[in-house]
């Protein structure tokens, strides 16, 4: 029965992902639509997906589908640039192979001026952009959950022989500046700690911490280059592990170790684990252990790692208004199919990663004026040489809707979503506005170069650049699907990690 729940709660919340998503696509190719109306264009299909159609009905004139490729979506317009390239389209039987092979009966379209492509063009970033605002209200009317992480300042814990801990970041410090630039936030991509060290160009970096109401001035060096020992791993490996990893890992980003505070929040509680025997339940937070005030939830494990096995840790949780404190001993799951190196005493925590968290009203202006400044720095890292951000670290479709997934996930996942759908319309109403051929700012470029020349491109020429175009494009959505796909499968299948009740317990099995 579990086993049947756990189906249908994934098949419920893959069916929100898939509706919100095309949401966002039929927006904006709705966009299009209503401007070539708008503008008296002949208007051919209205496909959502690209590739041939799998369903199609025409209606009023127009070839309503649903592609075969889960991958954007199209306004056919003839009196637009060719889009053959990128609609997948096949000839439909008894249709002409091109205007030379139309009978002399068939009336030439009439040509439309550079305005009016504009016009059409600029409408699907526009309605994108009218989506995000529209969503950008609902958040501001109804609050965004933001987890602790997203709003620390405080380093809440420093990973042992981390960049930051060689440079002398302690937990407890705050800070304040990276390199003469303000933090807001240690995690984040705009005006965070993380996204100063993700897009530096340099080695060593300034941090201005504060430390006990005094202001000091602490370098941390991101490592250039792989260590030594990681060299030597390498060489080990196969050539295949080596040629996997490049197909669908990232190439990583630097860190140097550091973590905001946060409040751990217990997400779930294993059955007969030690935690449960103890007494905690989920939505606990964890703020003391052994009598240390905690920080960050490694700092849990680091303790219970660091006692001797069959030791008590001492937790202290708060639930509501009230605070106790709990002993735990610690033991080895009965039951752990992971590599041997990971098996090691546990509680039978699950952590919910959001911690504490706060609702908080963010106003429109704030939010878009958050996504602009995200995809400008994006945009900015992957074109400058000098930083390790490259176009392999954006997502495709198959990324998003992770997300998306991952979101609808929390209990307070509609709120999450909006927020996010927030971010991806601005990202798509700009990454649309690029001067790329096929993108809508490259249909805006083309009919710039049509007014100013007073004639339209030729139209050969605007085919072969459609279709290069279309070829770069699809191939760097191949490249980041794979790479999206390593991210889905990272780490294997997931391992059996069950704790027995005492009276039944066998040592822990492979």
């Amino acid at each position: 029965m579990e086993a049947v729940m756990s189906i249908l709660k994934f098949l419920g919340i893959l069916f929100l992902v898939l509706t919100v998503f095309n949401l966002l696509i039929v927006v904006h190719e709705w966009g299009h639509f209503l401007a070539a109306r708008w503008r008296g264009l002949r208007i051919d299909r209205f496909q959502i997906w690209f590739g041939k159609p799998i369903w199609k009905k025409t209606y009023n004139g127009v070839q309503y589908g649903l592609g075969s490729v889960p991958f954007g979506g199209f306004v056919a317009l003839p009196q637009m640039a060719p889009m053959e390239a990128i609609e997948g389209r096949n000839r439909e039987e008894g249709e002409p192979e091109s205007e030379e092979d139309a009978p002399e009966t068939q009336e030439p379209l009439p040509p439309i001026s550079p305005l009016d492509k504009i016009i059409v063009a600029f409408a699907g970033p526009l309605f994108s952009f009218l989506l995000a605002v529209f969503f950008a209200l609902i958040i501001w009317a109804v609050g965004k959950p933001v987890p602790d992480a997203a709003m620390a300042r405080e380093v809440g814990y420093v990973a042992t022989d981390s960049p930051a801990a060689k440079g002398g970041i302690l937990p407890g410090d705050t800070i304040l500046e990276v390199d003469g630039k303000p933090v807001e936030t240690i995690h984040g991509m705009v005006n965070s700690m993380d996204w100063y060290i993700i897009s530096a160009e340099k080695s060593d970096l300034e941090f201005t911490i504060q430390r006990s109401g005094e202001e000091l001035k602490k370098t941390v060096s991101i490592p250039s280059g792989k260590t030594p020992e990681e060299k030597a791993e390498d060489a080990k490996r196969k050539w295949w592990e080596v040629a996997r990893d490049f197909v669908f890992k990232r190439p990583p980003l630097p860190d140097v170790g550091i973590f905001g505070r946060e409040t751990p929040r217990v997400g779930d509680v294993k059955p007969n684990s030690p935690a449960e025997e103890a007494g905690i339940e989920k939505a606990d937070l964890i703020v003391g252990v052994d009598g240390q005030e905690v920080r960050h939830l490694i700092q849990v494990s680091d303790a219970i790692e660091k006692k001797a096995e069959g030791a008590p840790v001492e937790i202290s949780i708060k639930r509501g208004n009230a605070e106790k404190t709990v002993s735990v001993v610690p033991r080895r799951p009965e039951k752990d199919t992971r590599p041997e190196e990971f098996r090691r005493p546990a509680i039978g925590l699950v952590w919910d990663t959001f911690g504490k968290g706060e609702l908080k009203r963010i106003d429109p202006v704030t939010q878009i004026g958050d996504s602009l400044a995200m995809i400008r720095n994006t945009l900015g890292a992957i074109f400058s040489p000098k930083t390790k951000v490259g176009a392999t670290h954006l997502s495709s479709a198959v990324g998003i809707m992770r997300v998306y997934y991952r979101l609808f996930e929390h209990p307070d996942g509609w709120r999450l979503v909006l927020w996010f759908s927030v971010i991806l319309n601005v990202n798509l109403a700009v990454l649309n506005m690029l001067p790329f051929p096929v993108l809508d700012g490259g249909h805006i470029v083309m009919a710039a170069i049509e007014s100013i020349r007073r004639k339209p491109v030729n139209l050969k020429i605007l085919e072969v650049v459609q279709t290069a175009a279309v070829i770069c494009l699809l191939t760097l959505m191949g490249v980041l699907v794979l790479k999206d796909v390593g991210d889905l499968t990272a780490g294997g299948p997931s391992a059996v990690v069950e704790f027995l009740p005492k009276d039944s317990a066998t040592p822990a099995v492979p």
